[in-house]
């Protein structure tokens, strides 16, 4: 099935080699720049909101929907995407409302309608009810409301945009003459490493995804992802490929989600002062800490690594105080 797809983003996104980076690690590094998408302050949700907003104008809608966490980068991309193209947007995020900052002052800058509900895990089925209330209260305004739920009915699409955008990577590669051997994510729903995985097979590429967690153990979150590639294969009609080029580390995920971890604000300081390109603590931080965790380990097979800049730029400036205690000259050169 091809969906209808709209513009959002700023295509190809800049494919980078990391040299003083790649020096100090002893191995070659190169950044694939998903944090300059465009639309919403890009990032790698731009790809599955051409989709998934292609299908909810394509069915009518005039609202859309959706869940996460308070500082959620896919929050703040839907909304941004929402606003430019008109469409009323609800969020319902999850846990107690922090302060307005980040990724949630993107959210209200937006437009977004902004709920909370007492819940951590996005897994947890009492999130359906409220997806309903939320979905109930717009038709009463007279909307037409689109679901969008990662976690869930959404995920074969968002895969599935994912699985299509690996082409550009494989044009990518073959325009800079590498061959790589291992592909770094960052993995929230996972949805992004689960596409690429399964278009890197299509493509027989022999590139490794190694998908860093951020939130969820990986005896949780692999059997996921795999199914959702499966079901992203068959909604496109593809052959499902007997085998994933996907590996999952969750050994990177801290204090817990959306909390900066010591790694990972060495390695926000590290990028920064080596490649002038920012990272963010909860995400990219951590998804860059497995990298060079990985390497420090012997872990990784031979050959060039490309780490996706998944972008989350807010999600620096929510953890300002922390950052900026980081960034000392004690802590950067440790």
């Amino acid at each position: 099935m091809t969906p209808r797809r709209i513009a959002l983003g700023c295509w190809p996104t800049p494919f980078e080699p990391a040299p003083r980076l790649s020096a100090a690690l002893g191995r070659e590094i190169w950044f694939k720049r998903e944090d300059l998408a465009g639309a919403a302050l890009g990032g790698n949700k731009i790809r599955q909101l051409e989709w998934l907003l292609g299908e909810a104008l394509a069915e009518g809608a005039d609202a859309v929907l959706t869940t996460a966490g308070a500082q959620s980068n896919f929050c703040r991309a839907l909304a941004g995407s929402a606003a430019k193209l008109g469409l009323a947007c609800t969020l319902v995020l999850r846990g107690p409302p922090p302060p307005r900052q980040g990724n949630l002052l993107l959210d209200a800058l937006f437009g977004a309608e902004i709920r909370f509900v007492e819940c951590a895990d996005p897994w947890d089925p009492s999130l359906a009810a409220a997806l309903e209330e939320a979905a109930s209260s717009l038709r009463a305004r007279g909307h037409r409301p689109y679901l969008i739920h990662l976690p869930g009915v959404s995920a074969p699409l968002a895969a599935q945009a994912w699985a299509v955008a690996a082409e550009e990577l494989d044009a990518d590669w073959r325009a800079a003459g590498i061959d790589p051997a291992t592909l770094v994510v960052a993995a929230g729903s996972g949805l992004t490493a689960a596409g690429l995985a399964l278009g890197l097979a299509r493509l027989a590429r022999r590139c490794q995804v190694r998908a860093v967690s951020v939130q969820q153990p990986a005896d949780r979150l692999g059997p996921w992802m795999v199914s959702v590639a499966r079901r992203a294969a068959e909604r496109a009609g593809w052959a499902v490929p007997p085998m994933l080029p996907l590996v999952i580390d969750d050994s990177w995920i801290g204090p817990g989600y959306a909390i900066p971890s010591e790694e990972s604000l060495a390695a926000v300081v590290r990028v920064a002062r080596s490649e002038g390109v920012a990272l963010d603590p909860a995400y990219t931080g951590k998804a860059m800490a497995g990298l060079i965790g990985a390497l420090h380990e012997g872990v990784l097979p031979e050959g060039p690594v490309v780490f996706l800049h998944s972008g989350g730029l807010p999600g620096l400036f929510a953890a300002a105080d922390t950052v900026a205690a980081a960034a000392t000259p004690e802590v950067a050169q440790a």
